[in-house]
């Protein structure tokens, strides 16, 4: 099953998606910049075989739900987001409301 709904943070509209998978679910908040995900996104590809693109993401490891991932610390993001003022440890949510702003 796929979820797919928008929710707000500091009045600011993003987009929740979760992807229900055998034994693990898959989510990622994105707006236009860029997107927080599970434990799923490869960083290290991201940073090294596609730095060319300038990748806005961040990511969170043991989270469960939409919710988890809003606040859990991040444990990795990418050279962008460092760029941006957005760096690990900082909350789902604190890293998505600094990727808007930086529209």
């Amino acid at each position: 099953m796929i979820d797919i709904q928008p929710i707000t943070i500091e009045k600011e509209t993003f987009v929740a998606i979760t992807v229900k998978l055998p034994k693990t679910n898959f989510m990622a908040v994105t707006c236009d910049t860029g997107y927080i995900m599970c434990g799923a996104l490869d960083v290290k590809l991201l940073n090294e075989k596609l730095k060319e693109r300038g990748i806005i993401a961040g990511r969170a490891v043991g989270v469960r739900t939409i919710e988890q991932l809003l606040e859990a610390p991040l444990e990795s993001v990418t050279l962008k987001c460092e760029e941006l003022g957005i760096h690990k440890g900082m909350t789902g949510k604190d890293a998505l409301i600094k990727m808007k702003q930086s529209m």
